[in-house]
């Protein structure tokens, strides 16, 4: 069993819809990162099995978090599942993964992003910062858990949903996409 493998078990256990909902989602979002890695030729810079690892626990946290609409029953409120899975893999001993889950929300959340909008956040700025936070930040994008989790959202859906969150947050992905894009 692979690390991923024993630290989703630890926290999902062996058979739970949710656990099922996360590990479809987080497949696709490292299938997304690997394929958008090869077609920009960056397979031989970035470290595509800590890329596949951390995509994979990117969302850990979201059991956490109050959102019956995917199965998460937590307290907290949504915004927090990177933080808190954050504190997940710092106590399990994967620093390097634990920042992809704080830095993947949107396209990141700058402290201007967190104090504006008055997220339940630390105030810290939570951007993706290693080009593999950043790729995994931006295929994330491209799939939710809520509707049909294996439907790939196009690119205009993507850049509308950036948008609500301000110009700033479009910009943000934009660059993602111009880094990332397939």
């Amino acid at each position: 069993m692979t690390c991923v493998e024993s630290i989703i078990d630890k926290y999902y256990g062996n058979a739970s819809r949710l656990r099922t909902l996360l590990t479809v989602h987080s497949r696709l979002v490292a299938d997304k990162a690997l394929r958008c890695a090869r077609k920009r030729g960056l397979d031989c810079t970035l470290d595509l099995v800590f890329v596949e690892e951390a995509a994979m626990l990117h969302d850990i946290g979201i059991f956490r978090c109050d959102a019956p609409g995917i199965l998460c029953h937590g307290k907290l409120p949504y915004i927090c599942h990177g933080t808190e899975g954050r504190s997940i893999l710092d106590r399990e001993g994967l620093p390097r993964h634990a920042l992809v889950c704080e830095r993947h929300t949107g396209a990141g959340l700058t402290i201007d992003d967190i104090v504006r909008q008055n997220l339940p956040l630390p105030l810290h700025d939570m951007t993706p910062r290693s080009p593999e936070e950043r790729l995994i930040c931006y295929a994330d994008k491209f799939y939710s858990k809520s509707g049909d989790p294996t439907e790939e959202k196009p690119l205009e859906k993507v850049m509308a949903s950036m948008a609500r969150h301000g110009d700033d947050t479009l910009d943000r992905f934009m660059r993602l996409h111009e880094e990332f894009g397939e």
